[in-house]
């Protein structure tokens, strides 16, 4: 099987899981930064990761999943400063399956990652705060082990 793993990571987070991915899938498996990307046409898997922005897949990886083939494999994964499980987590991560033209989803993976300080700056600015904001202070040191070993059986199980 022929995989690609192509990424969007603002702050390592979301590169930290595409490791994890490109280190624990078997086969022929290519790894690229989403600006780097090929054409997923001639993979069999395709892994996208992505951070959130405003609720949504970052603009970047947004543009990626639209460009994937019909029915073709896809695993999303993607990392958050949200709590796990949370509403903005699961909306943003169907939002990105309905960018997907008629896919195979082999899977979901959805984690914290510790939010960039900079962003958290602004968010707190706000006048209205966005909901993740209250995760945000348990997201700091993820993705860590755990995340990373959930994120290893689940790939292991594809």
């Amino acid at each position: 099987m022929k995989s690609l793993i192509v990424y969007s990571s603002q702050t390592g987070n979301t590169k930290k899981l595409a490791d994890v991915c490109h280190d624990t899938l078997t086969g022929d498996t290519d790894i690229y930064h989403v600006n780097e990307a090929p054409e997923p046409d001639s993979y069999d898997l395709i892994a996208v990761g992505f951070w959130l922005q405003q609720g949504k897949p970052d603009p970047l990886s947004m543009d990626y999943l639209s460009r994937i083939p019909k029915g073709k494999k896809i695993f999303l994964f993607a990392t958050h400063a949200a709590a796990k499980g949370s509403d903005h987590a699961t909306q943003a991560m169907d939002y990105a399956v309905t960018l997907l033209k008629e896919p195979t989803i082999v899977g979901t993976f959805s984690c914290q990652g510790e939010a960039n300080p900079k962003i958290l700056e602004k968010a707190k600015g706000k006048p209205q705060p966005p909901a993740w904001l209250k995760d945000a202070p348990q997201a700091v040191g993820h993705p860590d082990t755990a995340d990373m070993n959930a994120l290893k059986q689940m790939i292991k199980n594809i």
